[in-house]
């Protein structure tokens, strides 16, 4: 899994910070801010759960990074992670004397949650043993190009890849992923989830479409980057906010595909594929 990456410019930041302090507080007094710091506890029974602390002394605002980049929160925050993985956290803080960043705090994860973990390997694109592509009809290849598995060409060829995944009977799953390209024309693009194993040379067309990409349907034609369920257009997953359940235990494949005339300059790539159990 990849780690998460703290890229930061310290002048960004003092402004993120002070924008987020009171129009007559005075950052100026108070000499030298104390340092910044902060402790991450497990939250006992209760899976991937973590409780983050600001132990900076006199502190009155409180930003964590916990992946997504720095947002307000709280001096005692609560943290859940349902992915097995590492994660690297960070604070910035503000007391009378001024503002300070904190080092950073790796917390590893060893097991995903029972309930909420995502079971898709290597949905993030970093782990090219996860997945197996196939092409149906030359002219349409997938590949892993800096962290995204990426499709590319067009002549109405056919291609794909996919991975074998154990579900539960009647247990709800939420499905989603992002997806990116400049523009595709006379072009496909379907996510399945069969039964069967794809084989190379034979169309995929296992099961009903669950979400995807289709130009004639009016989707994928201009450029576009977000989540499938966002910006596809065509999928039974679509009108269920991706939440989808399965009648038997066991072994489904979850099949990526796309072909046509054109899939743009850039291709249609995917990226963070999630299939998780929900907890609601």
């Amino acid at each position: 899994m990849k780690n998460i990456r703290i890229l930061m410019m310290m002048g960004a930041v003092a402004v993120v910070v002070a924008s987020c302090f009171p129009e007559d507080e005075d950052l100026s007094l108070g000499g030298t801010p104390p340092t910044a710091s902060f402790t991450v506890e497990p939250v006992s029974n209760q899976n991937n759960t973590y409780v983050l602390t600001n132990t900076t002394p006199d502190a009155f605002i409180t930003m964590w990074n916990t992946g997504n980049g720095f947002s307000k929160g709280e001096a005692v925050d609560t943290l859940f992670l349902p992915d097995a993985g590492d994660y690297e956290v960070q604070m910035v803080t503000a007391s009378n004397g001024g503002s300070d960043t904190s080092d950073v705090e790796v917390i590893n994860v060893s097991t995903s949650d029972p309930e909420a973990g995502n079971i898709v390997v290597g949905g993030k694109m970093d782990d090219p043993d996860a997945w197996t592509t196939f092409t149906i009809t030359d002219g349409v290849a997938f590949e892993l190009v800096d962290g995204k598995m990426t499709g590319t060409g067009g002549g109405w060829g056919h291609a794909g890849f996919y991975q074998a995944i154990e579900v539960i009977a009647d247990k709800e799953y939420a499905f989603n992923a992002t997806v990116s390209g400049s523009g595709a024309t006379d072009t496909w693009f379907e996510v399945y989830f069969g039964t069967s194993q794809p084989q190379p040379g034979s169309d995929y067309a296992d099961g009903p479409i669950q979400a995807g990409l289709n130009t004639w349907t009016g989707c994928g034609n201009g450029q576009f980057s977000g989540g499938l369920l966002n910006v596809g257009c065509v999928g039974e997953l679509m009108s269920s906010d991706g939440r989808v359940t399965f009648s038997q235990s066991g072994t489904i494949y979850l099949v990526v595909k796309s072909g046509g005339a054109d899939l743009g300059a850039d291709g249609i790539s995917i990226d963070n594929i999630e299939l998780r159990g929900t907890k609601d």
